[in-house]
């Protein structure tokens, strides 16, 4: 995709940078896909192709998602045939299952592509997503990849493999696109190899996996210990904790992505930071399936890189973090806690995970940096300054509309609307879909 070179001035900078530096009348430059200058900049030494006054709104970097299921955007007020769930197996059972096995490949093309309209209109800029679609798992990462670069944000994309429909189903998807995003290295899109979970995973399954992801240098993405089920079928079958059980197969990495972890042990969560493995917590999808609570600070403590994601619920990284704090606070009873960890998790941690992942550095403005930047409606009516940003960030601009997304170099969102597609044809479309994949639901 072409792109331009862009000034953006007149807005309150916000860097995220090492030093936090923080400019109350300052401007970007970007060229291509990079950010070129930051600061008080003189418009004369960095003449643009498009100025952009951002009337002294919040300036600040692109967000990030460090899990989803873009493949869930269709379950937006579906209700499951029968009796409703009363666990979470059987919300998996009832919804999510047969969901999966509903979608066909536009279908999987369509709802990631509104979902990532919706994500750029939240400013977020990069996603790590987790696939499931097993009526048409191979080739479904390509229609990901492919909305992904229709819009212009960048994704790490992974497909899960379940033995739940057929042993092993889905490996051959995640080798052949792993493969293909390392001959390609254009760092718009890289995998992970995509698990489910150790409960739907046999011993065949995951060493045909742990090879696969071995030989080809990737690490792994796998939900763990979202619920007691997880545990029990795990223990009750070969007599392991869920990380002891991931250690035989070597999946626990620097690279490596474990989702939830609401029930994992102390001796789990040291183990998390011994080989060095990343935690993701998803405090909204958890509470909306009347799951315990992460002992987030605990394995904050440890010294666990955590990262935040919205786990299919929405792409509004803001409110997550939101959420995520006051949980943590109603968990433990102490009005103290979690504020901080919250945003430096959203802000900090999210952009070190992708550090992992990707080549490109984002999460900051700074020279060399990818051109991932957005601009908020948020000019605040209290003072504001770099020792209170977080308190505006999860009150204020929480609420706030981003104006302006700029992905890789390239406005995506001007004036709160997505120039990059057609969105309005795209709804029309995802209605259609989405009414075709409720009534395939009722059958299965």
């Amino acid at each position: 995709m072409q792109t331009e070179s862009i000034l953006i001035r007149n807005g309150v900078v916000v860097t995220l940078n090492e030093a936090d530096e923080w400019w109350p009348n300052g401007s970007v430059y970007i060229e291509g896909d990079r950010i070129v200058a930051v600061g008080d900049l003189d418009p004369q030494q960095y003449p643009a192709g498009r100025v952009i006054d951002a009337g002294g709104n919040i300036v600040m970097p692109g967000l990030i998602n460090a899990h989803h299921h873009l493949y869930s955007t269709f379950a937006r007020g579906f209700t499951p045939p029968g009796s409703p769930a009363t666990n979470f197996q059987q919300i998996l059972e009832r919804l999510w299952w047969k969901l999966d096995r509903a979608l066909d490949s536009d279908d999987v093309y369509y709802s990631a592509l509104i979902a990532l309209l919706y994500a750029a209109r939240a400013g977020c800029t990069t996603i790590i997503d987790h696939h499931a679609s097993p009526s048409c798992a191979d080739g479904s990462l390509d229609r990901i990849e492919q909305a992904f670069r229709e819009v212009g944000l960048s994704g790490c994309l992974c497909y899960e493999v379940s033995d739940r429909n057929e042993q092993g189903h889905g490996i051959a998807e995640n080798e052949r696109f792993i493969k293909k995003t390392k001959a390609a290295g254009d760092d718009q899109i890289t995998a992970l190899f995509g698990l489910h979970a150790l409960m739907t995973l046999s011993t065949p399954t995951l060493e045909r996996c742990a090879d696969i992801a071995h030989e080809q240098g990737v690490g792994f993405h796998v939900h763990a210990a979202e619920a007691e089920i997880d545990v029990q079928t795990t223990f009750e079958r070969y007599q392991r904790r869920l990380m002891d059980r991931f250690l035989e197969f070597g999946i626990p990495s620097r690279r490596s992505i474990f989702v939830h972890g609401i029930h994992f042990e102390a001796r789990e969560m040291d183990l998390l930071k011994t080989t060095d493995s990343i935690l993701v917590n998803n405090p909204e999808s958890n509470m909306n399936n009347g799951l315990s609570v992460t002992p987030l600070l605990e394995i904050c403590a440890r010294g666990v890189l955590v990262g935040l994601g919205t786990d299919g619920m929405s792409s509004h990284m803001i409110s997550q973090a939101r959420a995520m704090y006051l949980l943590q606070r109603t968990y433990r009873r102490d009005p103290r806690v979690a504020f901080t960890e919250a945003a430096n998790i959203l802000l900090k941690n999210n952009r070190t995970i992708c550090s992992r992942l990707f080549k490109t550095p984002r999460g900051l403005l700074a020279p060399d940096a990818l051109a991932d930047v957005i601009i908020a409606d948020y000019v605040p009516f209290t003072p504001l300054s770099p020792t209170n940003f977080y308190g505006h960030l999860l009150y204020g601009l929480s609420f706030a509309r981003i104006n302006t997304t700029i992905a890789r170099g390239r406005i995506v969102v001007e004036d709160g609307r997505v120039t990059a597609v057609d969105e309005e044809a795209i709804r029309a479309r995802c209605v259609e879909r989405a009414r075709q994949v409720w009534t395939r639901i009722q059958s299965l």
